[in-house]
């Protein structure tokens, strides 16, 4: 068959570890044969973010901005022990972090569902979309620990020379205080990305925070959310959809006894934990997509898992391994199909959505990762990673014809 054409290039990200070689894998195997593939290449790989200063992780980022659709591979956020082993210049930050500001967006995660593995809450029928916002909080928070007794103050100097002055306690002894902030614009940002992805997937939208205990850091949230909401109520209304706020314990009840197919907001930390949580619930974080969209539309799709240290340890040794491949195959679908929908090119779009079909296929006739098949309800049989994209491809071919 003749490969299907692309006019703009996907902005690829390269990553670390096994990742980095399923990554291969899945474009040998599962794009390249199909798709007159083009993208704009960087290598965020460890060694190479450490010879560009970084700026590696910049320049992609300004590229997903320009190009609008990105994918990308897992890759390493180094701690003391990373540094040492790789001889580092310094500790890197988080390239997702770089590339979230960069972009000014709202990482959503949504589980993969297959028949046989089923949600540990029975009642979820549907998949829960959590978007989280990548800024703030404890996250760029300023920590101090004191060893004796004080006074702790909050004081902000406006650049009109207005002090405002806020007594945090009063304390007997040692203690540790925290201070976090947030910024109007990236709220706005952050409302205005949910918003923006609950039209396109025709999902309700939940929004959860505590402003009866923070009254003006959640309360906040809460306001900007109920505004800019008014811009949107309209197409909310045609498409049938919903937004609501609520208190963040009253959000986890009606999670817990729904039976899914929202996207549920969340502030940083919130949103943090709770992908975790909703990840593990439904089977794996290595069945969890991860995309990053813009207030304006330009998306950055990944796997939510990390970079599968010790299988790439065992493979180095020459050992084969069951990696779940699925979370990335899904990144690289994502990617493609929304390429195709920017550009017109419905054939891209139908091959994204066989490429998902033919994963979930191999998955529903019972040949699953190792990890995957021991959570497997019914009959499974555990395969390595390069047989299971042998017969994804195989499944593919018949699709395509």
């Amino acid at each position: 068959m003749e490969k299907i054409k692309m006019n703009v290039p996907v902005v690829e990200m390269d990553g670390d570890e096994m990742t980095r070689v399923i990554w291969q894998w899945i474009k040998d195997e599962l794009i390249l044969p199909f798709v007159d593939l083009k993208t704009e290449y960087y290598d965020l790989s460890l060694p190479e973010r450490d010879r560009t200063g970084d700026q590696v992780t910049v320049d992609a980022a300004n590229a997903a901005v320009r190009l609008g659709v990105a994918v990308k591979c897992a890759t390493i956020t180094p701690n003391a022990d990373r540094v040492k082993e790789y001889d580092l210049h310094e500790m890197w930050k988080s390239p997702n972090a770089t590339i979230r500001g960069i972009m000014d967006g709202t990482v959503f995660r949504t589980p993969i569902l297959i028949d046989s593995v089923k949600p540990i809450v029975r009642g979820w029928k549907k998949p829960i979309t959590i978007a989280r916002h990548a800024y703030g909080d404890i996250y760029k928070a300023v920590e101090l620990r004191t060893d004796e007794g004080g006074t702790a103050e909050l004081v902000f100097t406006g650049k009109s020379g207005k002090v405002e002055r806020r007594e945090v306690a009063a304390l007997k002894g040692p203690g540790v205080l925290l201070g976090m902030h947030n910024r109007a614009d990236s709220i706005e940002s952050f409302a205005r990305s949910c918003f923006n992805f609950a039209l396109a997937t025709k999902q309700s939208l939940w929004f959860s925070a505590k402003d009866t205990i923070s009254k003006v850091y959640d309360g906040a949230f809460r306001d900007i959310f109920a505004r800019v909401f008014e811009e949107y109520r309209a197409r909310f209304e045609e498409a049938g959809i919903e937004y609501f706020y609520t208190l963040v314990d009253d959000a986890v009840a009606r999670v817990v006894r729904s039976e899914g197919g929202f996207i549920w907001a969340c502030k940083n930390y919130d949103g943090d934990v709770m992908s975790d949580m909703i990840s593990t619930a439904f089977g794996s974080l290595a069945m969890m997509t991860s995309v990053l969209v813009s207030p304006d539309g330009k998306y950055e799709f990944e796997a939510a898992h990390g970079t599968v240290t010790r299988h790439y340890y065992r493979y180095r040794n020459g050992e084969e391994t069951s990696t779940n491949p699925v979370a990335t195959i899904f990144a690289w679908s994502g990617a493609l199909r929304k390429r195709g929908e920017f550009d017109s090119l419905p054939e891209l779009v139908r091959f994204a959505d066989a490429l998902e079909a033919a994963t979930l296929g191999t998955l529903n006739d019972g040949l699953m990762p190792k990890e995957l098949a021991a959570l497997a309800d019914g009959p499974a049989e555990a395969v390595n990673t390069r047989r299971f994209l042998a017969e994804t491809a195989s499944r593919l071919a018949a699709k395509l014809g």
